[in-house]
């Protein structure tokens, strides 16, 4: 890789000319179809260091998204996993990000496996600012620049708030809010140079709408997170991007991956209702409307309803709960 000062230089050039060879669809929803871009390594950085290279289509891609480039942040998880495949699966290029170690490694050898060209591993750190600058001037040195932002990363703990110290909050707002509003304000930077719009989809909770007694830090944490995301759709709106909104809840798993949240959280509530796995599971899918488990694809789903542009909406918020009546927004 190349040196971080040229390393930025090379991104911004890409992303610029990214925006410039980008050809005018005629579609108001998506007005512009960006190429993908490939830096020649050892080249002056010029026009003729980028090699323009033709996304592949396959009768399962969605054409909305063919050739479209997306991130995704802490995405080594249960609903990270489901995120990643369905932008895969329609015809994404993803960057997977999460913070390094061998689970981040392996999740995304296994996506190479899928499809090494489409894919790319970054390791991450949300709530540091040059490692989410470095990991967006990476893609765009791989592929030109991003279209789609998924802010996935994402923290809990329980505690009573009189039982809670300042130093565990403290941890969750990093992550939660510092760290959203660092890849946020850097996706708008990377927006306004590429000047073709984009979209950002922040994977927020029911929590924000129905919090949860034991639950402070990370309810209040997300709500911050989830204001933050509504501000952004006012700002970024002039520059042709949409942020919207995705709220879970009881998402356990995705594929062979288990959900981190869960992890911290799952064990106290099985014990409080003298459960085991299984039975923790079955009891929040009965406790929403529909009476269904709720999955990654789910959530899956709702980024890709965003992604695709199927109304023209932005500040908006998608509950995937299977029907929660204290949890609607509003």
């Amino acid at each position: 890789m190349a040196k971080s000062p040229q390393l930025e230089e090379i991104a911004r050039f890409a992303t610029a000319l990214r925006g410039e060879l980008a050809t005018r669809t005629g579609n108001d929803d998506f007005p512009f179809q960006p190429p993908i871009l490939k830096f020649i390594s050892g080249k002056k950085i010029s026009r003729d260091a980028f090699q323009i290279v033709k996304p592949k289509s396959k009768s399962n891609f969605d054409s909305r998204l063919v050739g479209r480039v997306a991130i995704v942040t802490g995405a080594a998880g249960a609903i990270g996993y489901g995120i990643c495949k369905g932008l895969l699966e329609r015809g994404c290029y993803v960057a997977i990000t999460d913070l390094p170690g061998e689970k981040f490694e392996k999740f995304v050898v296994e996506f190479q496996k899928l499809d090494s060209e489409r894919v790319i591993g970054i390791p991450m750190d949300v709530t540091d600012t040059k490692s989410v600058a470095s990991a967006f001037a990476k893609i765009s040195t791989t592929w030109g620049g991003v279209d789609i932002v998924v802010l996935n990363a994402g923290i809990a703990t329980t505690g009573a708030l009189s039982e809670l110290d300042l130093a565990t909050f403290q941890k969750l707002e990093r992550v939660n809010v510092e760290g959203t509003l660092l890849v946020l304000a850097e996706a708008g930077r990377h927006f306004a140079r590429q000047k073709i719009g984009g979209d950002v989809i922040l994977i927020s909770t029911k929590n924000v709408f129905a919090p949860g007694a034991g639950f402070g830090a990370y309810s209040a944490t997300k709500a911050a997170a989830h204001q933050l995301a509504r501000i952004a759709s006012l700002e970024f709106a002039p520059l042709g991007v949409r942020v919207n909104m995705v709220a879970p809840d009881a998402v356990f798993s995705g594929g062979s991956h288990k959900s981190g949240l869960w992890a911290e959280v799952g064990p106290g509530r099985m014990k409080a209702r003298g459960l085991d796995e299984k039975g923790l599971e079955e009891f929040y899918r009965n406790r929403n409307l529909l009476k269904m488990k709720v999955t990654a694809e789910h959530v899956a789903n709702a980024v890709l309803f965003f992604a695709t542009r199927q109304t023209p909406t932005t500040g908006a918020c998608i509950p995937v709960d299977g029907g929660l009546p204290d949890a609607t927004p509003r």
